[in-house]
């Protein structure tokens, strides 16, 4: 914990049931030496310091894979060996490094906000510099200024802030608490932010102008950064709803700040409200309006060099009797870099990380066995209440080295693909927001040199701890353990879904839809056409034209996209996904839209007949007639002769893929390519999809059973024409890409 006097927490605390019959907080936000004093008080009712060897740095580890043990060095001249070796240094726990020209020259006091002395500092009738305005300086510059003559704070990026009201955790949340404990521990452990915060469902840009403002004076009036940035559901991921709460705190700002130019000094306008640290303040903006607190910023008035007597700014010489650098960590990695880590075949964990950190599930990494982290780099972290995300990594280390004695092994890695996996993951689940937009620690964008990428994992604490478990109840999927009981591995990736498609899935899983086998082939279309009423529109075309050609057995209705460049074009001819059963020529409308524009080509989604009313084989029937028009009438439409390829969706794809055999069986057309997207490719139901994803969200085996019970009697599913796969040749069909899907 800092030291500095005004340091604090700023989430709620929980503690062991056990202590809290003789330890009551004071605050809900409690200051450091409370914290201090409560962490001595534990180490003492637990006989902790027996076990803890304090003034002691690690140097070094190294992996000794012939004795599968860790060589641990330490500052006190120790040797340590041990089988496992878990890395609990913190996340904001080493300082960054300085970089700032002429700090060694400073005759006066110099201080850092992360390693404040323990004895405190006085400032009283003391000039004093204080540079950077992160948590720390935001925290320590009201203080500052009570016992200082003058306070000068030099600002490169201003942070949003919103007031702390610190004091007596409020009666709801204690009311609450104590009717059910259990209850609000597991609330906590499940939250998206480890917090029991019931999520909004409403959208910040769904409701009036007044309502949105009251609820934000309400949430202002109550602080608490996870109910502040929550107080909407899509505050972090919608770029409009984030800019209407960020002008309600920079409103905030000016309102308080007497100054104009220094309101909007202070206002930050360069990233999105809460894609850096929100932080919590006493007095922190009102503190401006004191007549001997300046702000400088250094954006505009760059600091040149420190002096012998202060700070020199390309255009003014400032002196100074102290100078407090409260520039931050290097956060989530630098304590676990800072010792020299060396683990399989010489490779050091420094040297694994150089392009940002790899880790599995933010516990481990491959390369490094038996070596653990404690809210590492891909877990929730520093997004979250940091007790209960440490809580649950404890714990799950804690299982996981029982499981190991008790199966007879002694040595556990990730794998390679379980890595990547994960790396995706977080990635993809980071880029579901605004976060990446900020020059944040959370990005590594404080420390010069340091890779850009997004650190903790934003997927929530909840969903978070849900996937730990699943990977222990896999037989700890993702990872090989080995030892005298044998080798145990299990690799593979935990989250194979793309992160919005798995959030969109779960959502509907939430939403205890009825099954669409359960309703009929009206009620089912009914249900479809409602759900694509809300789907958000694709992007923008050159143009769209709707019309009809003559399919099998009548006329077929179809969308012509174009794209917005000169033509001709090539032409893709689309089938609509559904079972055969369900969608039209517009169910697809998005996709199409973005296949237009992203390939420069003309898209043309066909419409066919649908089961059960017109069974197999009138969909491909159709299909192919389609095609057979479009290729002859290439010109007219704007397309290129001798360029028209097929595809589809699901099983639109199907018939992409039967028309592409029937036009090498029959002579023609003649098409370049097809693109299949999770195409059916087999009515035998008795492929390795069929098992691994029979059960899950949406496309069940039973539903697909249903699909085929409208479409094609039993003997008929297995006619090439039903199931491309099993035609006699697969050669000299055009090329094809084909995208498949793992639910």
């Amino acid at each position: 914990t800092p030291l500095y006097s005004s340091a604090a927490s700023d989430v709620y605390k929980r503690q062991d049931p056990q202590l809290e019959k003789d330890w009551k907080w004071s605050e809900k936000y409690s200051p450091q030496p409370e914290l201090l004093r409560y962490a001595q008080h534990v180490a003492d009712r637990y006989d902790l310091r027996r076990d803890i060897e304090f003034s002691t740095r690690v140097g070094s580890a190294a992996w000794d894979e012939a004795a599968k043990r860790w060589h641990v060095s330490t500052s006190a001249g120790d040797e340590i060996t041990a089988r496992y070796y878990v890395m609990a240094t913190g996340t904001l726990s080493v300082p960054k490094e300085i970089d700032i020209d002429g700090t060694d020259r400073f005759k006066g006091e110099v201080y850092l906000t992360s390693r404040w002395p323990h004895q405190g500092v006085d400032f009283t009738g003391k000039r004093v510099a204080v540079i950077g305005t992160g948590s720390s300086a935001i925290q320590s510059i009201p203080v500052i200024a009570a016992q200082a003559d003058q306070v000068t704070v030099f600002q490169r990026t201003p942070n949003f802030s919103i007031p702390a009201h610190n004091g007596p955790v409020p009666t709801d949340v204690m009311a609450n608490y104590n009717n059910d404990r259990d209850a609000f521990r597991q609330a906590e452990r499940m939250s998206t932010g480890g917090a029991a915060v019931e999520p909004s469902t409403i959208s910040a840009l769904s409701v009036s102008d007044e309502e949105r403002l009251a609820t934000y004076e309400k949430g202002w009036a109550r602080g608490g950064i996870i109910e502040f940035l929550g107080m909407y559901m899509d505050h972090i991921t919608n770029a409009e709803a984030n800019g209407l709460l960020a002008e309600f705190v920079r409103n905030k700002i000016r309102s308080i700040v007497n100054d104009p130019a220094t309101a909007e000094t202070l206002c930050p306008k360069t990233y999105p409200i809460g894609t850096k640290r929100l932080c919590v303040d006493t007095g922190y903006y009102a503190t401006y309006n004191l007549p001997h607190v300046r702000l400088i910023d250094i954006r505009t008035h760059p600091i040149a060099t420190v002096t012998e007597q202060g700070v020199d700014l390309v255009d003014e010489s400032l002196e100074f009797d102290v100078i407090v650098f409260a520039t931050g960590f290097d956060a989530m990695t630098g304590a676990m870099v800072s010792v020299d880590i060396t683990g399989r075949d010489g490779l050091t964990l420094k040297e694994a990380w150089a392009d940002g950190p790899m880790t599995y599930l933010g516990l481990t990494a491959a390369g490094f066995p038996n070596l653990f982290m404690v809210t590492g780099p891909g877990s929730p972290s520093v997004l979250s209440n940091m007790i209960v995300s440490i809580e649950q990594h404890v714990d799950w280390i804690t299982d996981c080295l029982v499981d190991l004695r008790h199966e007879g092994l002694d040595a556990i890695e990730p794998t390679q693909q379980a890595v990547d996996g994960w790396v995706r993951h977080v990635n993809e689940f980071a880029d579901l927001t605004l976060m990446p937009q900020a020059n944040s620690w959370y990005m590594g964008a404080n420390v010069p040199g340091k890779a850009r990428v997004f650190m903790p994992y934003a997927g929530g604490v909840g969903a978070y701890r849900v996937t730990c478990d699943e990977v222990a109840a896999k037989q700890y999927l993702g990872f090989e353990r080995r030892g005298p009981g044998g080798t145990s591995r299990h690799d593979g990736v935990i989250r194979p879904l793309q992160a919005d498609v798995g959030v969109m899935l779960g959502v509907m899983a939430g939403m205890d839809l009825p099954p669409l086998e359960t309703m009929s082939a009206i009620e089912a279309r009914e249900f479809a056409a409602a759900g694509a009423a809300l789907r958000a529109p694709g992007p923008d075309v050159g143009e769209t034209i709707d019309g009809v050609l003559p399919g099998a057995a009548g006329d077929l209705n179809y969308r012509l996209y174009r794209p917005a460049s000169p033509g001709p074009h090539p032409i893709l001819a689309y089938f609509h996904g559904g079972g055969w059963v369900l969608g039209d020529h517009d169910s697809d409308d998005p996709f199409c839209r973005d296949l237009c524009v992203r390939s420069g080509g003309i898209v043309i989604s066909v419409d066919y007949r649908h089961a059960p009313e017109a069974r197999f084989p009138a969909a491909v029937d159709d299909a192919f007639a389609a095609v057979q028009w479009i290729t002859e009438h290439a010109i007219d439409l704007g397309g290129i002769p001798g360029q028209v390829a097929v595809g589809g969706w699901s099983a639109g794809a199907n018939l992409a893929a039967v028309v592409c055999q029937i036009a090498r069986d029959t002579g023609g057309p003649s098409l370049v390519g097809q693109l299949l997207i999770t195409p059916v490719t087999d009515g035998g139901a008795s492929g390795g999809s069929y098992a691994d994803n029979a059960e899950g969200y949406i496309l069940t085996a039973a539903l697909m059973n249903w699909f085929w019970d409208h479409y094609a009697d039993a003997a008929e599913r297995l006619d090439p024409k039903a199931s491309p796969l099993r035609a006699a040749s697969l050669a000299d069909l055009p090329q094809a890409f084909v995208v498949t899907c793992e639910f």
